[in-house]
């Protein structure tokens, strides 16, 4: 191969694309033999079309990654077209390796195709459904979210997921990051009490996020959103919440799926409120995010537990600084966006600091007095 590109390179720049068409057959040659010895199922199709026709095709897939235009048909052997069983696309493989590859497959983004994922599912022996969810466990410290002490709820394991798979019924059980997962058939909407039912039973109160419903070829999506869910914690989700499903979230998983782009939103359409103090910021946004989301204000003052008046009085406030942005639908889009973007940012960053400052105390109290620590504390500092 190197001397083929030393050949080329040797000429002037203008004949590379004639002494590229003269040297691609040999180039092609060496690529089909290197494949059939190394690749199983390229070897039996170069068995079943002819080792010639894969050369062929070999080297017209060559020029058309150079970019070339590959030489009319009548000079090379035409490939045989009649219909055939085809070739088996996946090598051979136990269960166990089956199902971790259909998994692997599964949760990729990339498009995968038909024959060999029911290839796949036929040597897992996982009957490919319709459509899927993902079930993402959390472990200690996951996401944002509050979790139990380590020594009443252990680290999720792959016993628990098979468990957890048993319990559901024809999960596939797998890993993304370190992160254990599970692809189960969707049940349909009618069974969601079932399956929380269920869920909650063999969790014994460990944190979980169910994806939303996808076809199974998109299976990678509601793995994806599960593990945001799942990751963003109670800063979406109420304390409650144990098993959180991405359908009851999924405005506030769009809200966040870019914080950069939230942030930018919020710094546009809240400006009006920075030179206010932070209290009557966060007064007047509470106010302004609740009269938007419930539409009027008498309802703003239930869910808010104040006046009627007071909200009338802050809604005047908002009007003045705010303007005619208050009265065009489009504005009021954009502002509730903003004021929920901010308030779900916010609660994230409370979460964060608290479970930063839970594991610092953690760590101060573990850590072993010497002796000046013990001289001090006998000296009352």
């Amino acid at each position: 191969m190197c001397e083929i590109l030393n050949r080329i390179w040797s000429r002037p720049r203008g004949e590379w694309t004639r002494v590229v068409r003269k040297e691609l057959p040999a180039v092609a040659a060496q690529v089909v033999e290197e494949l059939q010895r190394s690749t199983p199922a390229f070897s039996a199709v170069s068995r079943r079309i002819g080792t010639e026709a894969a050369r062929t095709a070999v080297e017209q897939a060559l020029l058309l990654t150079l970019g070339l235009r590959p030489a009319p048909d009548a000079e090379h052997p035409r490939i045989p077209q009649q219909r055939r069983k085809p070739a088996r696309v996946v090598t051979p493989m136990p269960g166990t390796r089956a199902r971790q590859a259909l998994f692997a497959a599964l949760a990729d983004d990339r498009c995968i195709p038909a024959d060999v994922l029911a290839e796949l599912a036929a040597q897992a022996g996982w009957p490919l459904p319709r459509r899927v969810r993902a079930v993402v466990l959390a472990g200690a410290g996951t996401g944002d979210a509050p979790v139990p002490a380590p020594h009443l709820v252990p680290p999720p394991s792959p016993q628990l997921t098979s468990q957890l798979a048993a319990a559901l019924g024809q999960g596939l059980p797998g890993t993304v990051e370190a992160d254990l997962c599970l692809l189960i058939p969707d049940p349909g909407p009618r069974a969601r009490p079932a399956l929380e039912a269920a869920l909650d039973a063999a969790l014994g109160g460990r944190p979980a996020a169910v994806g939303h419903s996808v076809p199974v070829a998109e299976a990678a999506a509601s793995l994806r959103w599960a593990r945001r869910l799942l990751g963003l914690g109670a800063a979406v989700c109420g304390p409650a919440e144990r098993v959180a499903f991405v359908d009851d979230h999924l405005s506030d998983l769009l809200v966040l799926q870019d914080e950069s782009l939230a942030r930018a939103l919020s710094a546009r359409w809240l400006r009006p409120l920075d030179d206010l103090t932070p209290r009557q910021s966060e007064r007047l946004e509470v106010t302004l995010l609740a009269w938007l989301e419930s539409g009027g204000a008498p309802e703003a003052a239930r869910t808010l537990n104040v006046h009627p008046q007071t909200v009338r009085y802050r809604l005047r406030q908002i009007e003045k600084l705010f303007g005619p942005a208050m009265r065009e639908p489009h504005s009021r889009f954009e502002l509730e966006l903003a004021l929920r973007s901010r308030r779900l940012m916010a609660r994230a960053r409370l979460l964060r600091s608290r479970a930063h400052g839970s594991a610092r105390a953690l760590g101060a109290a573990v850590h072993p007095m010497g002796a000046a620590g013990r001289a001090a504390r006998v000296n009352g500092l």
